[in-house]
């Protein structure tokens, strides 16, 4: 009983991104300025976006045409394969069919590429000559330095200081692609210096180091800050997963009756989950969505529906989201991934209407997963894909016990080879089953801005 691939040809690459708020029963609420807590323009946010991605994130177009250059730059891996894990389901003894879309087989190792690619791509456009971000477990990182690298821009990747001691092998990655990597908190900007005036030995957080890529695209005026996950442009970028998967079910004359995507600002769960989620909203379909958290960063399960900073030094506009506060900062030990303080307003506005589900699992229940997963079908997860392994094993193990054959996708967002430390530790013992304290998550909200 073997795996079952399922390819589309290179012509059948999606031409357009699907924008889920043309079909939202009710919109996001608006971003607000840091300041003043009044509702952003688009001129607000010129100062570290291009036009174009500004005009896409305010955007209630179904369809958002993906240019030609992108399109050719996806050809090198796109589209990605969906397979059936036949091994898998044995494994389990589950009348349950397990798919799931692979997205390691991109250059960077990961889906973070299907947006990194366009965003370069229109900073080249606008003129920009160099591109600053963060970067947590070093995917973000990798793929917008390899962007950078194509379309001949400087990339400076602020990566979140346990990463960088932990992670040496990605950040080899991201400066053999061309960028310069510095561990944050950093001695570079103001930011980085207030927390470690505070605390020198910080371990750093996604959202200090979205601070200091913030703060150093806003003082270059050649520069501009790119994201990975959280924003609505970066999530529409990503459904080129969920829209090339709808054309491989059609292939395998099957469909979903429960989708699991792992979740941390929100971009892969996005981009498999909200073309269905659109099929749902619209009275196509009826499918199933569950994201899944680690119980150490549990922004969906545990954290508030309000508005919140994206990053610690309140440089960026407050979003409503799901959030554990922007002071939050994950245990340094916590090898899982996905550590960000807030989920992507769009999940987050999703999840109050009802319309996707939410759980949480520790990291020795995740690696767990991933171990029994390659050990099936052969491919190691990245940590944090591991969350939608065990999201994924969970519902063949409920369809087991309540004899239902049903279909259940998710997407393997990328491969783990650079992120063997973590399942050295795990196979050690070294890893903690660790959740998240509740007095600390109460702490953490308690610094939630005020906007009376």
């Amino acid at each position: 009983m073997s795996t079952v691939k399922y390819y589309l040809p290179e012509d059948r690459i999606p031409k357009a991104w699907y924008n889920i708020q043309a079909d939202l029963p009710k919109p996001l609420a608006p971003p607000l300025h840091p300041g003043t807590h009044q509702p952003i323009g688009p001129d607000d946010l010129a100062p570290i976006f291009p036009m174009a991605l500004i005009m896409q994130e305010v955007s209630t177009e179904r369809e958002i045409e993906i240019p030609t250059p992108v399109r050719d730059v996806y050809r090198q891996w796109r589209p990605s394969p969906l397979f059936r894990a036949r091994r898998l389901e044995k494994a389990l003894d589950t009348p349950a069919r397990i798919y799931y879309k692979y997205e390691g087989v991109s250059p960077a190792g990961s889906h973070k590429p299907n947006t990194s690619v366009p965003q370069a791509y229109y900073n080249k456009q606008e003129g920009v000559k160099r591109l600053t971000t963060e970067t947590g477990a070093g995917q973000w990182g990798s793929a917008l330095s390899m962007a950078c690298a194509f379309f001949g821009l400087e990339c400076k990747v602020f990566m979140v200081k346990v990463s960088y001691q932990q992670k040496p092998y990605r950040r080899g990655l991201i400066e053999a692609y061309g960028a310069e990597v510095i561990a944050s908190p950093s001695t570079e900007t103001q930011a980085g210096r207030a927390i470690l005036a505070e605390n020198p030995n910080s371990t750093g957080s996604l959202g200090i180091a979205i601070s200091e890529a913030v703060e150093a695209a806003a003082q270059d005026p050649e520069a501009k800050y790119s994201l990975g996950s959280v924003l609505n442009h970066v999530l529409m970028h990503q459904t080129v997963i969920g829209l090339e998967t709808m054309e491989q079910f059609t292939m395998a004359d099957d469909y979903p009756d429960v989708i699991v995507g792992c979740t941390g600002g929100g971009s892969n769960f996005a981009g498999l989950a909200f073309p269905f989620i659109g099929c749902n909203l619209r009275g196509e379909a009826n499918v199933r969505i569950v994201a899944v958290e680690p119980s150490a960063c549990p922004s969906l399960t545990k954290g508030r529906f309000t508005y919140d900073f994206g990053d610690t030094g309140h440089l960026t506009p407050l979003v409503k989201m799901h959030t554990l506060g922007s002071t939050f900062v994950p245990p340094g030990f916590h090898a899982g991934g996905l550590r960000y303080h807030g989920m992507g307003p769009l999940v987050s506005h999703l999840l109050d209407l009802g319309q996707i589900e939410a759980t949480a699992y520790d990291q020795l229940e995740t690696f767990a997963a991933g171990v029994q997963f390659t050990q099936a079908e052969g491919i190691i997860p990245a940590p944090e894909a591991n969350h939608a392994v065990a999201g994924a094993i969970k519902e063949a193990l409920r369809c087991k016990e309540e004899g239902k054959s049903e279909a259940i996708l998710f997407n393997l967002s990328g491969h783990g080879h650079f992120d063997m430390q973590a399942y050295i530790d795990y196979h050690a013992g070294v890893l903690e089953a660790y959740e998240y304290p509740e007095e600390e998550v109460a702490m953490a909200l308690a610094g939630l801005p005020s906007l009376g």
